[in-house]
């Protein structure tokens, strides 16, 4: 990659990533706040300002904004995570000069019009339902309510009906005067760009940006537990997790390899050891989720309610034979898998600008293709071994979530047991 980086007047910084051969872009702006930088009553907030920010603007209609989009053939989204709200686009190259004017638009000039919350409030809501009656998605929050309880990196990104339901346009506007500041965004465009042209560009539309950064977050505290969740459903969804590493952890690749060759594709332990062998569920796979502060590693399983009765004891199995076998043969393997997947993305521009813009969050820098492939390739066997171990002797107690019939899954201090948690070794005698 031959990144481009400027910082405008007011502090957000643009960052172009030219792919020549190409005639499209992607270009976004990602603002460094999500759902860990709400209060309790404004739970979910930073997701339904992302959906209002293509309701309408001082210029635009809702309408307007989509069919300008469209009409050139590109299109328009954005996401919300814990940590960052991204604004993005994909265009042609002689349209990227709209979808900057557009995304703009929608950052400096938001209308906010009341009708449009109340009608945007009711699709939030669906979306709620709908991930309620997904369980493989929404584990994934109750996962994370149980990790981290109390405190906003635990919060469900969508927030609940009651706040919700609660959100004005004054709510709105407060929330993005405090968070949506031009020191903590950053603009990137990748692909057939210029960046001279969209600096210039950017220069005059994003001036309107306050300066300043958002307001820092409150600090990422793993607790662990059990959730247990009811539902009227033919399987049993579980999900495991232990504490892992940060973002800016020295072990952070460790972590990677270590649940792919875990739990990462056909060949991982897991799933030949739980599907293939012993035929107990179709679908299992391991994680690791990094914050800027924070980290969980876990593992999640689709499974039958009398199979669930077993899967507790091969999932700490697996976990404690790579510890201490992880071999040079699947670790080699891990890493292909990984870098396979690096060097594919790299050739979206999509997915480039998301990676730049994840980098300037985390480290403040980029780093090249080169370091990422040697970072990753650094580690060994030994290292994933020894990471093994660490989670294997953690004195973090596990967290386990399921949905569904899960009454015959062992009792949470067995599972525990099998691990150092010196509270869940005491539970369990």
């Amino acid at each position: 990659m031959d990144l481009k980086i400027s910082r405008l007047s007011n502090g957000l910084v643009v960052i172009t990533d030219p792919m020549p051969q190409l005639e499209s872009a992607a270009v976004g702006v990602w603002v460094n706040c999500g759902a860990r930088n709400e209060s309790v009553s404004l739970m979910g907030v930073s997701h339904m300002l992302e959906h209002m920010a293509f309701k309408g603007t001082r210029r635009r209609s809702a309408r307007d904004i989509s069919v300008q989009i469209e009409s050139v053939g590109g299109f328009l989204n954005a996401y919300t995570s814990r940590e960052q709200t991204a604004f993005h686009a994909r265009t042609l190259k002689a349209d990227v000069p709209l979808a900057l004017d557009i995304l703009a638009d929608i950052l400096t000039e938001p209308a906010f019009d009341p009708v449009e919350i109340d009608r945007e409030r009711q699709v939030v809501l669906q979306e709620i339902g709908q991930a309620r009656d997904t369980p493989d998605d929404i584990i994934f929050d109750y996962l994370q309510t149980v990790c981290y309880p109390d405190q906003p990196m635990g919060w469900p990104i969508l927030g609940n009906e009651e706040t919700v339901n609660a959100f004005g346009r004054d709510d709105l506007f407060a929330y993005m005067g405090t968070n949506y500041r031009a020191g903590g965004m950053t603009l990137v465009s990748s692909g057939a760009v210029d960046h001279d042209g969209i600096v210039r560009i950017a220069e005059e539309k994003f001036a309107a940006l306050l300066p300043g950064e958002p307001r820092s977050p409150l600090a990422a505290r793993y607790v662990g537990g059990e959730g247990h969740y009811e539902g009227d459903l033919e399987q049993a969804h579980i999900a495991y997790a232990f504490p892992g590493v940060s973002a800016q952890d020295p072990d952070y690749y460790v972590a990677q390899v270590y649940v792919t060759a875990l739990g990462g594709g056909m060949s991982s332990r897991l799933f030949q050891e739980a599907r293939e062998k012993r035929g107990l569920c179709y679908s299992i796979y391991a994680f690791a989720h990094s914050a800027k502060d924070s980290g969980v590693i876990g593992v999640y399983t689709g499974t039958g309610e009398v199979e669930a009765a077993e899967i507790g004891a091969v999932v700490a199995g697996e976990m404690a034979a790579l510890a201490e076998t992880a071999s040079e043969d699947e670790i080699a393997r891990a890493k292909a898998q990984m870098l396979s997947g690096l060097l594919m993305g790299l050739e979206r521009p999509s997915t480039r600008a998301e990676m730049i813009a994840g980098h300037v969050f985390n480290y403040g820098t980029v780093p090249s293709v080169e370091e990422l492939t040697a970072k990753l390739e650094a580690v060994d066997a030994a290292a994933v071994r020894r990471y093994g171990a660490r989670t294997m002797s953690t004195t973090e107690p596990p967290a386990i979530v399921t949905v569904g019939p899960a009454g015959k899954l062992e009792r949470y201090e067995v599972f525990a047991g099998r691990f150092g948690s010196r509270q869940a070794m005491r539970a369990a005698e």
